[in-house]
């Protein structure tokens, strides 16, 4: 293969990747335009209505704008327009920590707005700052990685007798030089450009992770291979991530960053100081300010995500770990033995052309009835042991408060019953009786006592109604009606029991 072949194929497999598929179609800039707008600088999760309906009203804007090509403009729904980019793989949903699903961009999308950004700002030409940049780089990569000890040693001296030499001028009391604002501005736009880099390395980082789970998943359920060597795999896979790739060499170097307080405040104080500077106020946009004094948050958010993503991988494996199960394993595995075994004992009596109906399910087993209650332990616990209480706890109860509350008494008011029958001067009826009792007689309980002796009797009632005025053992009264039941006269014979005429007798319980 030529050169130009060799390096067509690659300029080729270039143009094919998301971010140059994004840059190189007509509406580009609207699409990019939409993108700024509502992720920003941070690329912070948006929720999927509120990115649909936020897509919808710039589209709207930018129609009203009226100097916008109708082709340049996406057509379709803000919802449509989303899972387009996401098949683009310039959008990509997941959910956030609340379990609500977010858009976010994709490492491709946002190299494309960090390339968009880089062009879109004033750019120097050949200045004496980049100049420097480029020497001083060079001599520091080679200090460090020259593999000739002496060399390292003599570069090491060189640099310490011109910083030594600097500081004994500037102690001496020589004129400060200051920095030209040329000079500013290309140490600016390097410092912006390095930093608007740094989102798009650590949704690549962010995106390894998610491939790598979704391939774990994979090999989970395929069940192809031993469950040992999937994590075996993986854990293979995620070193040589944070070792092999430039985005995890990155990662690595953020996080030992950030885990060294030293260099996060000396960070900081080196920005402040910078934005402080005379000249920053005439070349630093508000934008351009803001960038640069959240570039400790922006690091931290990135590398939060990516830490996130990780520990999605690592709860995936110990979910499997945890719910496999490897006794059910192993009775699959017997279970298809079994079946191999009586397969080929069918097999060595039976002809080639042989065939068996197979039931596609299992019959239906006929169960009568299903146990709907089940053996609980908590059934068989015995109860507490109940504690003995002091007699002399106990409510002093008198004999008599204790019949008070008690039945009717059967026996006086049998022997009252039968005084009023032989008395010279019987009562009419029952309720007369009753009324002419005692009070501890004349109690509610009392007046079923009166009707069961009287229906013991065969005393007939009547369809008219009686009051009984009842006294409880506590004094109080109440009056209860109750059909009046007729006491026989002493002097006239008793009736005949065969005579049709002879009221039935009946008891009826108080109204």
């Amino acid at each position: 293969m030529s050169d130009v072949v060799g390096e067509y194929a690659r300029v080729r497999g270039a143009f094919a990747q998301p971010t140059l598929t994004l840059l190189h179609q007509r509406q580009a800039p609207v699409v990019i335009t939409i993108f700024r707008a509502a992720f920003g600088r941070q690329n912070k999760p948006i929720p999927t209505a509120r990115l649909h309906t936020q897509v919808e009203e710039h589209l709207a804007e930018i129609r009203l704008a009226g100097d916008v090509d109708p082709g340049e403009i996406p057509a379709g729904s803000g919802r449509d327009l989303c899972q387009r980019w996401m098949r683009g793989q310039w959008l990509v949903r997941a959910l956030d920590e609340t379990g609500h699903e977010v858009y976010t961009l994709t490492s491709h999308a946002q190299h494309a707005l960090e390339l968009v950004k880089t062009l879109a700002r004033d750019r120097a030409t050949l200045s004496e700052h980049r100049i420097a940049t480029i020497l001083g780089t060079v001599r520091r990569f080679n200090a460090e990685a020259n593999p000739d000890r002496g060399a390292r040693v003599t570069l090491l001296n060189a640099e310490i007798a011109r910083l030594q030499a600097e500081r004994d001028r500037l102690v001496e009391g020589a004129a400060l030089v200051s920095a030209t604002e040329d000079y500013m501005l290309e140490g600016f736009t390097e410092l912006l450009s390095l930093i608007s880099a740094l989102p798009s390395d650590f949704a690549r980082v962010e995106e390894r992770f998610a491939s790598i789970r979704g391939t774990v998943l994979a090999a989970f359920r395929a069940e192809d291979r031993p469950a040992g060597e999937v994590i075996d795999d993986y854990l293979a896979r995620a070193d040589a991530l944070m070792t092999a790739t430039h985005e995890g060499r990155a990662f690595e170097g953020a996080f030992a960053l950030l885990r060294d307080d030293a260099l996060v405040t000396q960070l900081r104080e080196d920005l402040t100081a910078l934005l402080e500077h005379p000249l920053s106020d005439g070349l630093l946009s508000d934008a351009d300010r803001a960038e640069l004094r959240g570039t400790v948050r922006l690091v931290r958010e990135g590398l939060d995500r990516v830490l996130t993503q990780r520990s999605r991988v690592t709860a995936t494996l110990k979910e499997y770990i945890v719910s496999h199960d490897g006794a059910r394993d192993r009775e699959l595995e017997q279970t298809l033995r079994a079946v191999e075994s009586e397969l080929m004992t069918w097999m060595a009596t039976t002809g080639p052309r042989a065939t068996h109906d197979v039931a596609l399910l299992p019959a239906r087993a006929g169960v009568e009835h299903l146990r709907e209650r089940f053996y609980d332990p908590a059934d068989d616990v015995l109860p507490e042991r109940i504690c003995a209480a002091d007699p002399d706890d106990a409510p002093a109860v008198s004999l008599a408060e204790l019949m008070a509350q008690g039945g009717p008494q059967l026996a006086p008011l049998r022997r009252r019953l039968e005084d009023a029958l032989t008395s010279l001067t019987p009562a009419a009826s029952l309720g007369e009786l009753f009324a002419s009792l005692e009070p501890s007689l004349r109690r509610p309980v009392e007046i079923y006592g009166l009707l069961h002796l009287a229906a013991d009797r065969g005393f007939a009632t009547e369809d008219v109604l009686e009051a009984f005025a009842a006294v409880r053992p506590d004094g109080t009264r109440r009056t209860f009606t109750v059909p009046r039941t007729r006491l026989p006269d002493p002097d006239l014979p008793d009736p005949d029991p065969s005579d049709p005429d002879r009221p039935t007798p009946r008891s009826e319980p108080p109204a």
